[in-house]
């Protein structure tokens, strides 16, 4: 490659280029970051290849010229196209290079009055929603995309009505501008980075729920807010561990993020060249969004007899046996349909059906048949399980006439097993579809290892390997100085965030939850919870490899149960069923918080972020949702007990409890039994 052209890319001078043949793309930053700088990757092997769009039938056609587009710059007047094998664009695959803009403007305004006004104002509605929803059976959910969309109008209103005054900040020299200037795609991220953190639930929701509305053992609020804060920021540190690998290599998609990354880049050139379709084409999107919510609201909380309509149980109402078959609430579905959109596009665990691969989605229905239209008839008519009763319930009962377990006495005033009791009540049963599901958590569990030991091994060993050559040699600075692609190449213009950082933290979830446990308030001995750590460290590469590739979150809370139980056990003591919950979500969370994080910091990386400004935002985030997030559980145990601890039955259906029934399932099973 020439030095021409090599220079081009230092000035970013890449765009504004007009040719009737192919569409361009930008390639460049106001930075000074140069390619020279990059260092060669030799282990080609390792890569996947990038594939021929124009030989693929998987990539539909530009709808305005049928061609596939080339890349082009300017040298010395000339036009020179890139080829897919050109240094900055082969190592980026053809998917994200049709979505992330390849130019960046260092210069753009990020952390600004505005970014807080923003946060508070969209975090807290998504954590009082995502919390409520976990103790609900259907829920509708507080999704990104509208914290995306909306932050982006309230944002572009606040730089118009806001005055531009400089504030000095008290007992410093520094200031600040509440309006520096027209609203940023940059602040927009922070802002929707800051919400995925803060809106959303926290798994304290279960120890906390359950150790209070089962057992009556109130665990001070201070307590709960420390254990919630905690147990988040040992994820964002566990996040320190996969970052290196699955966040600088252009091979790994982050489906959600690229996801996200079309949706921004669209909005923001709306906001610098609106016409007369943009504004058209948001009409239509704003009406549609409406009909959306008045779809989601009416289901869920005005008409809940759309969430599941039974052609089976209207054709045969008194018939037990078509009841079964056809209910979409305690029955196999067979037939039914659902008008609650909350239902449909909450599938397992694979979230949102828009931004999940579709060879994805067609393993989660596939689960789906299996479970409901085949291992559930086999069990109720083929003598599948021993014992047919309550078949998808996940509560706990007794055997001779199905009624609920009185778990409460089970429990001696030492914490131990009150074997007098358990004589008296016999052994405890439970539905087959629960016993089934444990079963398919481990295996799926395993499987996930196994799976990214044999597929992903080969790119896993090439990042593992440029780690260990960064480490050897001080001269790089960071570690998008030995990757070649222009996303990394235009990231070398910010610092990145420095390992004491993630360290730090780790300490301060550490010493909480240390001083915690050894004060006795939340239930495991201290030894397992470095158990916890240790298996929460096994897994965020490997879970993470996953997530990156498939959009999947592998659920593994009951195998970390099963794991604390097996623990206890068999050293004796420590015997509440509250403690399963509690190692759970310790280990949970040091998974499902660093997914999080790793998610939302290759977001960063697609919309040039600076990385420690990611590391902020998500920080800032968690600090605001905790709290409320408390603030729910406590008015839901205020108001909403008698319903979720079974006393009496809510009309509606929807404050079950039924995960909270799960895990005091678990915890019996594992802990107490």
């Amino acid at each position: 490659m020439s030095n021409s052209l090599a220079e081009g890319r230092r000035s970013g001078i890449y765009g504004d280029i007009t040719s009737t043949d192919s569409s361009t793309t930008k390639l460049g930053s106001t930075s000074d970051v140069s390619e020279s700088t990059a260092v060669e990757d030799d282990d080609s092997s390792s890569r996947l290849p990038t594939p021929d769009p124009k030989a693929s039938k998987d990539f539909l056609p530009y709808p305005d010229d049928k061609k596939f587009p080339e890349y082009s710059v300017e040298e010395k007047g000339s036009e020179e196209v890139l080829s897919d094998d050109d240094p900055v664009l082969r190592d980026i695959p053809w998917h994200v290079r049709r979505v992330v803009s390849l130019e960046d403007d260092t210069t753009l305004p990020i952390i600004t009055f505005r970014y807080f006004v923003l946060t508070f104002l969209f975090i807290a509605p998504g954590a009082i929603l995502s919390q409520l929803n976990e103790f609900r059976t259907t829920f509708a959910p507080y999704s990104i995309f509208f914290v995306q969309i909306a932050s982006n109008y309230v944002g572009e209103w606040l730089a118009k009505v806001l005055p531009a005054w400089e504030i000095k900040i008290p007992f410093t020299k520094k200031s600040f501008n509440l309006n520096p200037g027209p609203f940023s795609v940059k602040e927009h991220v922070m802002v929707t980075i800051s919400a995925a953190s803060g809106a959303t639930y926290n798994l304290g929701w279960i120890p906390i729920s359950l150790s209070e509305l089962y057992f009556g053992h109130k665990i001070e609020p201070a307590v709960c807010l420390f254990f919630m804060w905690a147990i988040v920021w040992i994820g964002y540190s566990y996040a320190a561990l996969a970052r290196q690998f699955l966040i600088y290599d252009p091979q790994y998609p982050w489906f959600q993020a690229l996801c996200q990354t079309a949706l921004f880049e669209t909005q923001k050139r709306q906001r610098e060249s609106p016409s007369p379709v943009s504004r058209r084409q948001m009409l239509i999107f704003f009406l549609t969004l409406i009909g959306v919510m008045i779809w989601q609201f009416l289901p869920e909380f005005i008409f809940p007899f759309l969430q599941s309509l039974s052609f089976l149980c209207w054709v045969a109402p008194h018939n037990a046996t078509a009841n079964f078959v056809g209910a979409g609430l305690g029955g196999m579905g067979f037939l039914n349909l659902s008008l609650d959109w909350s239902n449909i596009g909450n599938f397992s665990q694979m979230g949102s059906l828009f931004l999940t691969p579709w060879w994805t989605q067609v393993i989660v229905f596939l689960a789906f048949v299996i479970n409901c239209w085949i291992l559930l008839p086999l069990a109720k008519w083929g003598g599948l399980g021993l014992w047919n009763h309550k078949l998808m319930s996940n509560s706990l009962y007794t055997e001779a006439n199905a009624t609920t377990y009185p778990i409460q006495d089970l429990i001696s005033s030492q914490i131990t097993l009150n074997e007098t009791a358990y004589a008296i009540h016999g052994p405890v049963y439970v539905g087959a579809q629960q016993l089934w599901g444990m079963f398919f958590d481990y295996a799926s569990y395993t499987s996930a290892l196994v799976w990214m030991g044999l597929f992903g091994y080969p790119l896993i060993k090439a990042s593992f390997r440029r780690w260990r050559e960064r480490c050897r040699d001080g001269k790089k600075p960071s570690v998008n100085h030995q990757y070649n692609d222009q996303l990394n190449i235009l990231m070398r213009a910010y610092p990145e965030v420095p390992l004491s950082w993630f360290v730090l933290l780790f300490m301060a979830s550490f010493a909480i939850i240390i001083t915690l446990l050894a004060k006795g308030y939340m239930f495991i001995p201290i030894w397992t919870y470095f158990i916890a750590m240790a298996t929460g460290a096994i897994v965020v590469v490997p879970l993470g490899w996953l997530y990156a590739i498939s959009n999947f979150q592998l659920p593994i809370g009951t195998t970390n149960e099963l794991f604390y139980g097996l623990m206890v056990n068999a050293v004796g003591g420590h015997k509440s069923p509250v403690g399963a919950s509690v190692y759970g979500s310790i280990a949970g969370d040091a998974w499902y918080r660093a997914q999080i994080m790793l998610q939302d910091q290759k977001l960063g990386h697609y919309m040039h972020i600076p990385p420690r400004a990611v590391f902020f935002s998500q920080l800032f985030g968690s600090f605001i949702g905790v709290p409320i997030n408390y603030g729910v559980i406590r008015w839901v145990l205020n108001t909403k007990s008698e319903f979720l601890s079974g006393q009496e039955l809510d009309p509606t259906h929807q404050w079950s409890g039924q995960t909270l029934s799960m895990y005091l399932t678990s915890g019996v099973q594992y802990v107490l039994i």
